[in-house]
């Protein structure tokens, strides 16, 4: 059934089922981004795996994801936006089941491979059937509902993991999926309208070498970000060769964008300055939000001995606190209020967040000075997600706009690809550096590390061991000390860099000019 753009509104009760279907949808590919990292040891254990060769459980699913949303636009024009739509549940529901009954490690990576080309789709066609299903007066409203499924979806994932894992068994955290695959299929088959296509092109005029040079420029770089650390870097040939294939890559594909005819990614949409600093803002803010939601739970577990599902909990109130502000949000934007104050605020809030758990961090602090700080980040993360995305497109016409939603979504996802890669290196390097500092100043002969020492080895002395057991156990409690204290300092100075980081975003705020037409999101948020 395709239709013309006005005919997309929808009302009552269908436009309810086709907002629950969708929001699903982003759940269902947001929450499988994160749900694995809680099962990846039993994973290990029950597939034989090495550590590094179960990371490409994460690493596959990421890379086909980024593969994918550029390309999004292209293809729902080329099939239709609900068939698309629809196969791309399929395809995610088949390979979750065949990911659950994977029998060896390589089987499960490329299940989960083809399960992130199915989950990309649900991520970017989700936004626009919403906003598309909307009045024009009421599309903030639509976009706020679905940030609440972009932003709780992360944060919901490691305690639904947990859960599973810990009840169940690791293929669970798939076959969940699969009632609710079959649930959103048929529910797009029966309520989801296409819009006109376009020009469909035939095979001959499909940009081939576009998608090859697309998916060799994202692919590896997603390698080089997932692998980087625990490949010492520049240090390993294959990180080495696929920088440099990355790096090619993207000076070949934007080359051929700019020069073909039919390109599947329009970059002279990047000519309109609000939309490059919306892509800028949007970087940093996948950076802040993907990167928070990985060191806060490793925080949690390595630092406080905290369970996975303990850890995964603790960030909940703060997503409820996201979920709630955006209908608010969405209001506030109806009302007229500047979006780039509300994004200035948001940038502001979360440098306050960033900044309490930079003085609140001891090896032992209690889950009373986090939960407040976190509600402040799902009120920054609240004032950030929608006004971004509408001040990105506030003065791009037509399709353009879905073409400039198409960057801000995948300048979000790379965010948190780079985020999470950045800090991951900087905790081993800044643990190592203050690891360093604290030996230097701790004087063995010292009276109090000498007496310290003697109670510890008196300590083990009455439990049986021998004497020079006992020294050595002694000495070896110090050291874990003074390692717990040189990673607790690590943590603290990134907390701090994300901070300054947020706050530097404040001044490209003032950068933004004010959009002079109304955004007709439904051309487009792809």
């Amino acid at each position: 059934m395709v239709l013309a753009d006005d005919d997309l509104v929808e009302y009552g009760f269908r436009r309810v089922i086709i907002t629950i279907t969708a929001v699903l949808c982003a759940l269902l590919e947001i929450v499988d981004t994160t749900i694995v990292n809680v099962a990846l040891t039993d994973m290990r254990g029950s597939l034989g795996a090495t550590l590094t060769d179960v990371a490409w459980v994460i690493t596959a699913y990421a890379i086909a994801n980024v593969i994918v949303i550029p390309m999004t636009s292209w293809l729902s024009q080329q099939f239709g936006r609900r068939n698309y739509f629809a196969v791309s549940i399929v395809i995610f529901t088949v390979s979750s089941f065949l990911c659950g009954n994977a029998t060896n490690i390589w089987e499960l990576v490329a299940f989960r491979f083809v399960q992130g080309l199915g989950g990309g789709a649900l991520l970017v066609t989700a936004q626009t059937i919403i906003t598309e299903s909307y009045p024009i007066a009421k599309r903030g409203m639509a976009q706020a509902i679905y940030g609440m499924g972009v932003i709780v979806g992360p944060t919901l994932g490691p305690p639904l993991g947990g859960y599973l894992v810990d009840n169940f068994s690791w293929p669970y955290i798939f076959y969940i999926n699969i009632p609710l695959g079959i649930i959103a299929t048929l529910l797009t088959l029966s309520f989801v309208k296409s819009p006109k296509y376009g020009e469909k092109l035939k095979s001959n005029q499909v940009d081939w070498y576009g998608i090859i040079l697309l998916a060799t420029f994202i692919g590896s770089l997603q390698f080089v970000l997932e692998h980087g650390q625990q490949d010492d870097w520049f240090n390993d040939n294959i990180i080495i060769t696929l920088s440099v294939v990355s790096l090619f890559g993207l000076i070949l594909f934007i080359w051929r964008q700019l020069v073909y005819k039919y390109p599947i990614v329009n970059l002279k949409v990047l000519k309109d300055g609000n939309l490059r600093i919306g892509t800028i803002m949007s970087f940093i803010m996948g950076f802040g939000l993907y990167g928070s939601t990985l060191i806060i739970p490793i925080y949690t577990q390595a630092i406080l001995g905290w369970t996975a599902t303990d850890a995964g909990l603790l960030l909940i109130p703060g997503s409820i606190t996201t979920a709630i502000m955006m209908p608010f949000v969405g209001k506030m934007i109806q009302k007229g209020v500047p979006q780039s104050y509300m994004v200035a605020v948001g940038f502001l809030i979360f440098f306050i967040f960033t900044l309490s758990m930079y003085y609140n961090m001891t090896p032992d602090t209690g889950v009373e000075h986090m939960y407040w700080p976190l509600i402040l980040r799902g009120i920054g993360l609240g004032l950030l997600f929608v006004p971004i995305t509408t001040l990105s497109l506030s003065t791009l016409k037509g399709k353009h706009i879905g073409e400039g939603a198409a960057f801000t979504g995948m300048m979000r996802q790379l965010g948190g690809s780079f985020g999470i890669a950045i800090i991951t290196t900087f905790i081993t390097r800044l643990t190592q550096m203050h690891r360093v500092n604290l030996v230097a100043n701790l004087d063995g002969s010292s009276f109090e590390v000498q007496q310290r020492i003697s109670q510890m080895q008196k300590a083990f002395m009455a439990k049986g061991y021998s004497i020079n057991e006992s020294l050595k156990k002694a000495y070896e409690v110090l050291d874990f000390s003074v390692m717990k204290q040189s990673t607790v300092l690590a943590y603290m100075d990134i907390f701090l860099y994300l901070g300054l980081l947020f706050l530097c975003c404040i001044p490209f705020i003032l950068l933004i000019k004010k959009g002079k037409n109304k955004i007709n999101a439904a051309d487009a948020m792809h």
